[in-house]
């Protein structure tokens, strides 16, 4: 009889939040509830509240930290499943994969570019930036 209910209720649909948690999207309800809150996650283009129903079938922007991914929905779980599992939840679109790779490519790019400090100055280096700053009165 459970059985026959849960189907009844995935026809239905399920809450926004909890969904993005057992897709795994968020590490617990309460960021999910305070991303959907912020703004950060659209339901078929327009700003959505945590209690939201959504299907298989609907369109999700999810924005999380310098990320974006744009998704549609292609199963409902009411329990949190493992990553593996988590990902048949869902199909994200072919942009949205490359503009996350642009991205992280972009981001490599730059951390590379920046110049790189080998830690501490060592004794001679010290007494060096310290004639340096003495010669300029700094």
């Amino acid at each position: 009889m459970q059985r026959h209910e849960s189907r009844e209720q995935a026809d239905q649909g399920m809450r926004l939040d909890k969904w993005l948690w057992a897709a795994r999207f968020f590490k617990t309800r309460p960021q999910a509830v305070a991303a959907v809150n912020g703004g950060k996650v659209q339901c078929n283009g327009e700003r959505a509240k945590p209690g939201k129903s959504v299907q298989p079938g609907d369109c999700l922007t999810i924005r999380r930290d310098i990320y974006e991914w744009t998704i549609e929905i292609m199963a409902l779980s009411r329990h949190r499943l493992s990553a593996d599992l988590a990902q048949h939840l869902y199909r994200e679109t072919e942009a949205s994969i490359a503009a996350r790779e642009l991205r992280r490519v972009s981001l490599e790019a730059d951390k590379a570019a920046q110049p790189r400090s080998e830690g501490r100055p060592n004794k001679r280096q010290r007494r060096q930036l310290l004639a340096a700053k003495s010669k300029f009165n700094i």
